[in-house]
This record gives structure tokens, sequence and C-alpha cells, in this order.
């Protein structure tokens, strides 16, 4: 049976959907009849709502930002405020301000190297979004090859710590970012650099699945996953080999092209004075 305490350490990565499914069901069971995790479960969901709605916090550490607080904070002092709605403004303007402070905390310690058992790693996923949806379309492929090689780290990460569900659900989002993608990639603007990142993503994959056989699990959806990623591969680079024009040489050289063949000009009869063209009268 699961414990108290443990159940309260389950809850946020219950939440954030990051648990197996028998590690589900011992929750489910724990929550029905323990009314204090029910609201816990409840007031984390609420705070990742909330997480969700605020906007992505600028890229400033905060020792800057509290020194401009800081400079604004005598001006403050010399306001005469002499209403409640002032006081209400001010109090506005510092809980903003803590906020702010939240958010840049937030994105500082929401590493790049966060893991799907992260509870941060929603954050993470967050932040990649946003960088993807204000990333030029010139510069889209790149930015999602780097965010497909990720996904790839964290589904070998996963798969090495025996949490096979993780791994597959970071497989699935692989997936969809290179399918995504898979329209540029036959078609690329730098054929060598996404070549080399292509054959990457291969090397990956190929350690996902070693790490799902090398710990007893080889969980047959986590190969499935991997088996088709690297069909995808292949139908990929295939796209762009018969892209590239072929240039043969020797024997089979391209034929020279069939000359243009120019009619001669057809001579004309001079007729004579009286316009009789073949007889002569006296």
């Amino acid at each position: 049976m699961l414990s108290h305490a443990t159940a309260r350490d389950w809850l946020i990565p219950y939440a954030d959907g990051m648990l197996a499914a028998d590690e589900r069901r011992r929750i489910d069971g724990h929550i029905t009849g323990c009314r204090a995790c029910a609201v816990e479960l409840r007031e984390v969901r609420e705070l990742n709502l909330l997480l969700v709605t605020l906007p992505p916090a600028p890229a400033t550490s905060v020792a800057p930002f509290w020194l401009k607080l800081q400079a604004l904070l005598p001006q403050r002092r010399t306001l005469r405020i002499s209403t409640v709605i002032g006081y209400r403004r001010v109090g506005l303007a510092f809980a903003m301000a803590s906020v702010a402070v939240l958010a840049a905390a937030a994105t500082a310690f929401a590493a790049p190297s966060a893991l799907p058992d992260n509870p941060l790693y929603s954050v993470k996923l967050f932040e990649e979004d946003v960088h993807l949806a204000l990333t030029p379309v010139n510069g889209r492929v790149s930015v999602q090859l780097q965010l497909a090689s990720e996904r790839l780290r964290e589904a070998q990460a996963m798969a090495a710590n025996h949490k096979p569900r993780l791994a597959e659900s970071s497989l699935r989002a692989y997936t969809i970012i290179v399918n995504d993608a898979a329209v540029s990639l036959k078609r690329p603007a730098t054929p060598q650099a996404t070549k080399d990142a292509l054959h990457t993503l291969r090397a990956k994959l190929g350690a996902v699945e070693h790490e799902n056989a090398n710990r007893d699990d080889d969980v047959a959806a986590v190969k499935q996953l991997v088996s088709a990623a690297i069909d995808e591969l292949d139908r990929i680079e295939q796209h762009e080999s018969a892209a590239e024009p072929t240039l043969t040489v020797g024997e089979q050289a391209t034929p020279a092209p069939t000359p243009v063949v120019t009619p001669k000009p057809t001579p004309r009869t001079t007729p004579t004075d009286d316009g009789d063209h073949g007889e002569h009268r006296d």
C-alpha cells in the first residue's frame, strides 16, 4: 500500500503526467481515500495552469533587476499616498515585481538538461515552444533538429533509468518534431549540415535501443518507435539523394543536344519584262 508521504512526493509528477501506469493507479487509489492529498493535488494543478498563462520571463539575471528596483524605491518613498487606492497600486506594483522575480528564478532553475522526471520539465518544454515560435522561418529547421536531438537524449536517459514510459513519451515527441520538419529536411538549404545532423540522430536512436535492450527492459513499444524513426530517416535521406542532380561521366555521359536543322532558302525566279516566265515572243 502506498504511504501518505510517498503519495505527497508523487503528486507533482502525477499532475504533470510523468508517472508510469502502475504508479498512477496507486496514486489514484490513495487519493480516493485521502482528502488532504486530493486537495493538494487540485492546488498543484491550479499552480500549473497559472505558470502556463504567465508570459515568458526576459533573458536577464536577478542581480541587475534588483539593482534597478532598488533605484526606484527611494522615489516611491517621497510620494505622498493619501488614499487607499494609492496603497493598492503600490502593492500591485510589488506583486508584479515578485512575479517577475519568481519567473526569472524558475527560468534559471529550469536548466536545458532537465529530464522528463524533473518537476520543472514542463517549464523547459514551454521555453522551447516559445523559442521555436520566435525563430525566423529560415532558422526553424536548425532549432527543430536541436530539439529532436534533445528528445533522444531524454529517451536514452529514461531507458537507462528503467523508466520506459517516459522514454516512449520522449520518442513520440521526437517523431512529431521530425515529421513537422520533414519537408524542409528533404529539400535542405545546407545539404551537408543536414546530412550530418541526420547521421547524429540515427546514432542517438541506436543508443536509445541499446539502453532499452541493455537494461533487460526490452520494451516492445520503445523498439517499435525507434524502428519507425529510423525508417523515417531513411525516407528523408533517400528523397534528398534523389533530388540531387547526377553527373554521369564516360560512356553514359549525357548526349549532346540534337542539332537544329536550318532550312535552306528557296531560290526565286526572275520574271521577264512582259510577265512571261517560260517563252520569248518575237
